[in-house]
């Protein structure tokens, strides 16, 4: 692929004949309007996105951006890696937003207070993306996430919210955070990362597994096997645009209208058509986030 071609958009997909959601996205992230994004997603079926806030001024501008947009549903949160840079700041640029000023617990306190009086509005369908990301994240910020994760499990429940989950290398101490604090009747792993076996976890207690782009990729067997054994009934699909972008588009910015390239492939995965699986995860959607 020429250089150039990283700055291309991708084509436009063939539609696809079932409208379907896009369980998770960020707009704000995205080149051109939310307009634009969204006509073009509608162009093609995906006639429905979920906006999801990452921060505090993210998680207000998901909340306005739905107020304005039929098509749009939000969810608010504090992402597992804004809690310690909350608390403990950024001195050294390792979450990669450059510097911050520490603001201790009684920071934390105040955001996530915010993000609870942001979960009680009507447009606000979720409260995510939360969780556990030991990517990033050093052993010194896991005490400012898992405090950030139980509280917005606490605020999702208290709402009666779905809650949307951020799990990156933190597959067994996310799942033990739920059981401790008792999951929300709603969960959604986005960007499922998990193994088959993980997948047989999360079918038995009803967690939501929301596929994106990287289920497309050579090396993401395990993915392809967990999307497999997962119970139709708690399929979604996500383009997490403008990142994850699916095969073969790998490297160039992803956006809702790519949400068909990835449902065809999950589709060919499962063995089923595509109109079903565009069928069940339309529905799937839609009870997850309670629209």
């Amino acid at each position: 692929m020429a250089p150039q071609d990283k700055n291309t958009p991708p084509p436009l997909p063939e539609p696809l004949r079932v409208a379907v959601a896009d369980s998770h996205t960020h707009l704000d992230m995205q080149g051109g309007t939310v307009e634009d994004a969204l006509a073009k997603a509608a162009s093609v079926g995906v006639t429905t996105v979920v906006q999801v806030g990452c921060d505090l001024a993210g998680s207000r501008w998901a909340a306005d951006t739905a107020a304005a947009h039929d098509g749009v549903h939000a969810t608010v949160a504090l992402h597992p890696n804004e809690a310690p840079r909350i608390v403990l700041g950024d001195p050294d640029g390792w979450s990669r937003q450059g510097a911050r000023e520490a603001g201790g617990d009684s920071s934390l306190d105040a955001a996530l207070a915010e993000i609870d009086a942001m979960a009680a509005l009507p447009q606000v369908r979720g409260v995510g993306e939360t969780g556990l990301d030991y990517f990033r994240t050093g052993p010194e910020g896991m005490a400012a996430q898992e405090r950030s994760f139980r509280a917005h499990i606490e605020i999702a429940k208290r709402h009666d919210k779905v809650l949307v989950i951020h799990d990156r290398e933190a597959h067994d101490d996310v799942l033990r955070i739920l059981r401790e604090e008792g999951a929300p009747e709603r969960v959604v792993f986005h960007c499922y990362s998990g193994d088959a076996e993980m997948a047989e976890i999360c079918a038995a207690a009803g967690y939501y597994m929301s596929f994106a782009g990287n289920v497309t990729f050579k090396n993401a067997q395990p993915l392809r096997d967990a999307l497999a054994v997962a119970p139709p009934e708690l399929v979604l699909v996500e383009t997490d645009a403008p990142f994850l972008t699916p095969a073969p588009y790998r490297g160039r910015a992803n956006a809702p209208y790519l949400v068909p390239v990835t449902l065809r492939a999950m589709a060919e995965v499962r063995g089923v058509t595509e109109d079903a699986l565009a069928t069940a995860v339309a529905a799937n959607t839609a009870r997850a986030f309670g629209y």
